[in-house]
């Protein structure tokens, strides 16, 4: 998205609208799935359905894809201010909020490794705050540079509290989540996302100015819809995964994994935008991976004990279970 801004891109709202505007992409594993279900369906069985979602899904999907859209707008917003390095370690401090609205609306559980792994990234973000002009953007004001800084935050806080809302969805659904159900909720979330970046569009009469800002795109026409077309498939994959790890694990796990991608931006904006790493940057970045291995270890350190725990609770069954009972050995005495 930074090499829509950086070479010539100015729109806000079309950027935003990229998010999410490559849900069309998720037809076609809806499509395989579906010919795959009735191609080994029996003779006897039902006649399969393209979509399985319900209507109250349909609904709770269709207002988190409102918020979500929202979330867009104020990402590309930050995006548009500020270095790519800077918005991304902002962007960290998703996971302090994904870890409070978990706690609330999921009563997620947290181990002293986990908490530990929130703070470290939380205060890792908030770091940045130290020095938060000396990579302003050429020509750009404080004001617009704190603006972006804000935006982004809030941007952070929103999506933090999408994931755990999603998890909540799955949980309250009145149907079986399946794989294939978690598709369908993410084409209907990208679609009403769509929607409400594409009003803004209206708006902001962006569709009017999009074939003359490819004319005057530094990398030339052509590249300019091919970075718009990347982007948009891009983003899909990217919000696929995130709650597809919702369905498989957790809001929690979502959000560490989505802050594991900060590491691999920085390095990337470093290299191709030569962009500027102050050391509290550094420092940001090296909290941020400690929080990353706490998490991780700990998640390792549980998975063992609980192993260890079931095991030794099997070997207890399994005991009791060849235990004579002591009454049917008891003699019956004569009459």
């Amino acid at each position: 998205m930074r090499l829509y801004f950086i070479h010539g891109g100015k729109r806000v709202w079309l950027s935003s609208m990229l998010e999410t505007g490559g849900w069309p992409v998720i037809l076609v594993p809806i499509a395989i799935a579906y010919y795959h279900r009735r191609k080994n369906q029996a003779p006897t069985d039902p006649p399969t359905k393209l979509f399985f979602m319900k209507l109250p899904l349909f609904v709770a999907s269709a207002i988190i894809g409102v918020l979500t859209g929202l979330d867009d707008y104020l990402y590309a917003y930050g995006v548009a201010r500020l270095p790519v390095s800077t918005s991304a370690l902002i962007i960290a401090a998703q996971l302090a909020f994904t870890a409070l609205f978990a706690f609330i609306l999921v009563k997620q559980k947290f181990t002293s490794y986990s908490i530990n792994a929130v703070v470290l990234l939380t205060v890792g973000a908030a770091v940045l705050g130290l020095n938060t002009s000396s990579d302003r953007p050429k020509g750009e004001s404080n004001a617009q540079y704190m603006l972006g800084f804000v935006m982004t935050v809030a941007a952070a806080a929103l999506y933090g509290f999408v994931l755990p809302l999603v998890e909540l969805m799955y949980k309250k659904a009145k149907q079986n989540i399946t794989y294939a159900l978690v598709l369908e909720i993410q084409m209907v979330m990208s679609l009403f996302a769509t929607i409400f970046c594409t009003v803004g569009m209206l708006v902001n009469n962006d569709f009017k100015v999009i074939p003359r800002e490819a004319r005057k795109f530094e990398l030339g026409e052509t590249t300019y819809y091919v970075v718009l077309v990347v982007s948009a498939i891009v983003w899909q994959t990217f919000f696929l995964g995130a709650i597809g790890l919702i369905f498989c694990a957790s809001s929690l796990l979502s959000g560490i994994v989505i802050a594991v991608l900060l590491p691999v931006t920085e390095i990337f904006a470093v290299i191709f935008y030569h962009e500027k790493f102050q050391a509290e940057k550094g420092v940001s970045l090296a909290l941020s991976l400690w929080g990353f291995v706490s998490y991780f270890y700990g998640e390792i350190k549980h998975n063992k004990q609980k192993k260890q725990a079931d095991a030794v609770k099997e070997k207890e069954n399994n005991k009791e279970g060849c235990t004579p009972d002591v009454e049917s050995l008891q003699t019956v005495p004569n009459p």
